[in-house]
């Protein structure tokens, strides 16, 4: 049996009873569990378990706001993440709080064993899903800081579907300088000179064009 004393939270019952079924059917030490974010601070407080598995958004008070809390008060429960969450800033903003794990909740119950296992040695686990997401975003926003801003402004234009024609008009430029703007943006993104290379590169990353 995993002696490492274990508390767990999160507002959706059937994902805290699953998990903590499936600790618990392993023999891991579960000493409580909460359904909101004051819930489990209180259950941290009081029983000082080794670690907290929490979800980051609940009720009164996020997995983030509650290991914040913890480190403002000196608290030395490993604080580890379950989210659905993939972005960056919140990953980043995980680590500045020393936070021990950080696992997607769709790869929770294959990865949560080996999380608690190296969390328990004093080391961090970040879910190999989420490494591997950011480093492919990074690579994506790599991509656009080498644009320029009438650049990005064209891809933006492209993936909303407008030809040449109309991104001049909507930018009053001519037909010839788009056409430059484009040529120069599939060099820089290094891409094939198809006919729809530069637009289907455009709408895949939609929501990364600002």
């Amino acid at each position: 049996m995993n002696r490492h004393s274990i508390i767990i939270a999160d507002d959706h019952p059937l994902l805290l009873k699953g998990l903590n079924d499936f600790l618990l059917e392993r023999e891991y030490n579960i000493v409580g569990s909460g359904t909101d974010g004051r819930e489990a601070y209180n259950l941290i407080t009081k029983l000082n378990p080794d670690i907290a598995i929490l979800d980051i958004q609940m009720p009164y008070l996020s997995g983030l706001e509650i290991a914040k809390k913890c480190k403002a008060n000196g608290i030395d429960t490993k604080i580890v993440l379950i989210t659905l969450h993939k972005e960056r800033e919140l990953y980043e903003k995980a680590q500045e709080l020393n936070i021990f794990g950080y696992v997607l909740k769709e790869f929770a119950l294959e990865e949560i064993e080996n999380c608690i296992t190296t969390v328990s040695q004093g080391d961090a686990f970040f879910s190999p899903k989420i490494k591997e997401l950011l480093s492919t975003n990074k690579e994506y926003d790599d991509s656009l800081s080498i644009l320029t801003p009438s650049e990005k402004k064209i891809l933006k234009l492209i993936a909303n579907d407008k030809t040449n024609k109309e991104i001049a008009s909507l930018l009053f430029i001519s037909y010839r300088t788009v056409e430059k703007h484009r040529s120069n943006i599939i060099t820089k993104l290094n891409l094939e000179p198809k006919t729809n290379s530069l637009l289907i590169w455009a709408k895949e990353h939609h929501d990364r064009l600002i």
